[in-house]
């Protein structure tokens, strides 16, 4: 766990603009920490938003030295590699922060704790490295417990991996605590945790205690009205399993389809076409139902990215799935969340 009062730097080096960027963006977005710069020496000199279409000016900068220079006390793995294997060339950089008394957030896969525990500042008791993909306790057997809850359990889910249902989960959130209604968002993956400061990292729990794990996040949260449960992966996906886990241990009673405009196939399976939404829905539906042992789980809405098309494109898009589905679509970072948020309400 970090400080809220802790300053950020985030760690992007040549990746700024690329696929693996989303622990970054979704920092940027919404870290509550002050975040001083971006490190990516390659657009040294500019602004995230002179770079990226993402609407942060958070200043770049070449190197660590000159990020704790700016007053950086913690530096943020920016970046998500396929597999979440720490990359050597990542290694010198990360030695040089923390040598300088940085602590560490790191979202990958690979436990940086113990390989680099040696360099922390004794000095320094607040200096620590956070591995967020370090589960944190053993879980046990899911027995479908949440299913009687009386809540609301909103499970994100979309059509394939990076849709935004991290995004989207979290603007609709928003937007409900702002309305006033006791509300929660459930973290589920290592970008969700950094920016909360609390939940499970399932892609690192033991498959047999993965609908525990989620079991006990929904539980923990029974007292609140309207809960979020951040979603991952996709049941279209060959190479995704937690969707399963995350309908089992939430028995969700409502879902929020998530999907990138434009999208005819999956990103990294080109050959597996997306289906139409209508059987997107009814397939996840049914299988959070699961032929009637758990409760009926309503799709109230579609979240859609649309950020590479026009306002009036996408506009074009939104208004062409509504009518096909006959369900709310919007862009919740463009045009706002309340749409979705008032199909809870």
């Amino acid at each position: 766990m970090i400080g809220k009062e802790k300053k950020l730097a985030i760690y992007m080096e040549g990746n700024l603009d690329s696929i693996y960027a989303k622990m970054g963006y979704g920092v940027m977005r919404y870290s509550e920490n002050p975040i001083v710069c971006v490190i990516d020496s390659d657009h040294s000199g500019k602004k995230v938003n002179e770079v990226i279409d993402q609407p942060f000016g958070t200043p770049i900068v070449p190197s660590v030295e000159r990020a704790v220079e700016m007053g950086a006390e913690v530096l943020v793995l920016g970046l998500a590699p396929t597999g979440g294997k720490l990359p050597p060339t990542w290694v010198p950089n990360i030695k040089k922060a923390l040598k300088l008394g940085m602590s560490l957030v790191n979202g990958l896969h690979d436990l940086l704790g113990e390989r680099f525990s040696g360099l922390l500042n004794a000095d320094k008791p607040d200096q620590v490295i956070w591995d967020v993909r370090k589960p944190v306790t053993d879980y046990t057997i899911a027995r479908g417990r949440a299913c009687p809850l009386t809540n609301k359990r909103v499970l994100m889910v979309g059509t394939d991996m990076a849709v935004g249902k991290m995004t989207a989960g979290l603007e609709v959130y928003k937007w409900i605590k702002a309305q006033g209604i006791s509300t929660d968002f459930l973290a589920t993956g290592q970008i969700g945790i950094t920016v909360t400061g609390k939940g499970i990292p399932l892609d690192a729990i033991k498959v047999d205690q993965a609908c525990g794990a989620v079991e006990h996040l929904v539980l923990d949260a029974k007292d609140k009205d309207i809960v979020f449960i951040e979603g991952q992966g996709s049941l279209l996906h060959p190479g995704s399993t937690a969707t399963l886990p995350l309908m089992r241990g939430s028995c969700p009673t409502h879902l929020i389809l998530c999907h990138k405009a434009g999208m005819k196939t999956l990103r990294d399976s080109t050959e597996i076409n997306i289906p139409p939404f209508n059987e997107i829905i009814a397939l996840n539906e049914a299988v959070a139902h699961a032929c009637g042992a758990f409760a009926k789980a309503k799709t109230v809405g579609i979240a859609l990215d649309t950020r590479r098309l026009s306002e009036n494109e996408a506009l074009r898009i939104i208004d062409g799935i509504e009518r096909e589905t006959g369900l709310p679509v919007t862009d919740v970072v463009r045009f706002g969340a309340e749409k979705l948020g008032r199909t809870l309400v």
